[in-house]
């Protein structure tokens, strides 16, 4: 049976419907409003193998920060529901990733603990239409809307799009890791006996 997380969030600043198929195989439908966001949401979906749609109707005429941040507890909630009660997954995920002249290392605890380090420095305030400094808060919003322990740093720098895309997929990659499913794990991967 596939793990879907299905969330939707309307404020008045945003109005955000979000379907996370865990068990999908790339596919996405992305529309947010900021062209960038929807490349690197394309991305994570393709390099993780998640089918995900995303609808957001947001206050763009204000700037891309409720846009972006809202995305990412809607995403972090979806996640979540698709997680259940998180039995027989891996739990951990972890890669390091290159794109071109930029190195991405990223690794993942789904404990039910959230906390983010982001250890990233841009030289740039915005690529296309989203400002750089909403990387961090969307990994923030999702990894406490999950539950999620995130670590993402970057290991070589270089041009911004590159580092930005790069951790997009590297996340992906350390989430698809995390989340599958081993038949040897027969209830969940902790000595507490929950996540």
């Amino acid at each position: 049976m596939a793990r879907i997380g299905k969330y939707t969030r309307k404020t008045n600043e945003t109005d955000i419907s979000i379907t996370l198929n865990l068990d999908g195989s790339g596919k996405s439908d992305i529309n947010t409003g900021i062209g960038f966001f929807d490349h690197m949401l394309t991305n994570f979906a393709r390099h993780g193998l998640f089918d995900l749609e995303v609808k957001v109707d947001g206050d763009l005429y204000v700037d891309c920060h409720h846009t972006i941040e809202d995305t990412g507890i809607a995403l972090g909630t979806a996640l979540k529901e698709a997680l259940g009660d998180k039995k027989s997954i891996k739990r951990y995920g972890f890669a390091i990733l290159p794109m071109d002249e930029s190195l991405v290392q990223c690794a993942l605890d789904l404990s039910g603990r959230p906390y983010l380090v982001f250890n990233v420095d841009f030289t740039t305030d915005r690529v296309g239409y989203m400002d750089t400094e909403m990387v961090k808060e969307f990994f923030h919003a999702i990894a406490y809307a999950s539950g999620m322990n995130l670590h993402i740093r970057m290991l070589e720098s270089g041009n911004n799009h590159h580092m930005i895309e790069g951790i997009f997929k590297a996340f992906a990659k350390s989430l698809d890791n995390a989340t599958v499913i081993d038949t040897r794990i027969t209830d969940v991967l902790s000595t507490k006996g929950s996540l």
